[in-house]
């Protein structure tokens, strides 16, 4: 049986340089190739990555304090209002805010695009003043450079494994999962399949708070479970487990990230997202955790589920995989339907392997979570009482 391995002979390994870290494409033939014991001792490190739309992401930034001091009540980066009642001078800006002006052309992920790329943003402020603040308004210029902080601190990230979307309905529908064409005509899905953080450690042995990730870029941390973190193990007909729901809370240094990591979209008729790439290190501690970062696209399903009935409990059509999903088309009542991904898979390969690089370098050691993140929680929705 082989050895556990622990995170402090891991990290002694990536500090001497000898560490042998893969991605989690390169495991599966090793561990097709010599078995899941042989790869667990000859593997430390296993990197995922993911690049999708994250629409609940948002930034804290700072401004620093004007002379004469003004405690912001209502605050506007290029016209995207961002949430001011955060004391003074720190307000958190929201990634799908639609701009004042622009509306949905322009919101609070370009802001972050922009500030990232080192553009100057035009910021406003207002408040009704105090003894302490007496200004009542500001207006001046920002860039990251003028700024005190700029945190990405995102509240929900990193889904584990989402939906695929369809539209059964004679129209046309715009959703946040893309357009869906009518009567079954196209499908789209938003997950990383084998390449997926949490798809590759579903019981959470090594991903927890306080883990250290790649966002954006950058390295940062999960800060907490996300919201509507809501793990469930379902098994399909053929007895293949399905983990879905769990969440990320991620936070990270903004002024540190990458525009190559981090963009701003547009969904037509929906509005604003962000854009975020994640990667996280799974270590191989055990041969358990070596069984689940070998799952292929093929073993890794997820239902498919008709989007054009509007309420919150949408019924499922069925199960498919990732292999299905991405050649390209999946058979639902009896119809073949092209698949489209609004995530990159390109990207999350590009991501893991910019981590593989960074921790074989030296560049990138792995933190043991402080706590695990739960494992089951009840989702509950908002009841509506006279």
């Amino acid at each position: 049986m082989t050895k556990k391995r622990t995170y402090e002979q891991i990290n002694k390994k990536i500090k001497d340089g000898k560490a042998v870290v893969v991605t989690a494409e390169e495991i599966i033939p090793i561990v097709e190739e010599k078995g899941i014991e042989k790869a667990t001792e000859e593997i430390d490190v296993v990197t995922t990555g993911t690049f999708g739309p994250m629409c609940s992401s948002g930034a804290i930034i700072n401004l620093g304090h004007s002379d004469p001091p003004i405690r912001m009540q209502k605050a506007w980066l290029n016209d995207v209002e961002a949430y001011a009642g955060l004391a003074a001078v720190d307000v958190y800006l929201g990634a799908t805010q639609a701009s004042d002006s622009q509306g949905t052309q322009y919101g609070g992920a370009h802001v972050i695009e922009d500030l990232i790329s080192g553009k100057r943003i035009k910021f406003k402020a207002i408040s009704q003043g105090t003894d302490c603040y007496p200004r009542k308004k500001i207006e001046t210029y920002i860039t990251k450079e003028s700024i005190n902080q700029a945190i990405l601190f995102n509240p929900r990230n990193c889904y584990q494994n989402y939906n695929v979307a369809v539209n059964t309905s004679n129209k046309k529908i715009y959703t946040y999962m893309g357009v869906l064409l009518p009567r079954l005509a196209n499908a789209t899905y938003s997950t990383s399949g084998q390449l997926s953080p949490l798809l590759n450690d579903p019981k959470f042995l090594t991903i927890g708070i306080g883990t250290r990730i790649f966002l954006g870029g950058a390295q940062g941390y999960i800060a907490w479970e996300g919201t509507q973190h809501s793990p469930q193990s379902i098994k399909n007909k053929d007895g293949v487990e399905i983990n879905k729901g769990a969440t990320l809370t991620v936070i990270g240094n903004l002024k540190e990230m990458s525009t190559d990591y981090i963009r701003a979209a547009i969904f037509k008729g929906y509005g604003i997202s962000l854009i975020v790439g994640i990667g996280i290190p799974i270590p191989i501690i055990n041969s358990e955790i070596m069984k689940y970062v070998a799952v292929k696209n093929e073993e890794i399903f997820t239902e498919v589920i008709d989007y054009s009935v509007p309420h919150l409990n949408k019924p499922s059509l069925g199960r498919v995989n990732y292999k299905q999903l991405r050649d390209g088309e999946i058979s639902i009542q009896g119809k073949t339907i092209p698949t489209s991904a609004l995530s990159s898979y390109a990207k999350a390969r590009e991501i893991a392997q910019k981590l593989k690089e960074e921790i074989s370098g030296g560049k990138f050691s792995l933190q043991k979570p402080i706590q695990n993140l739960p494992a089951y929680e009840e989702f509950k929705s908002l009841k509506e009482i006279e």
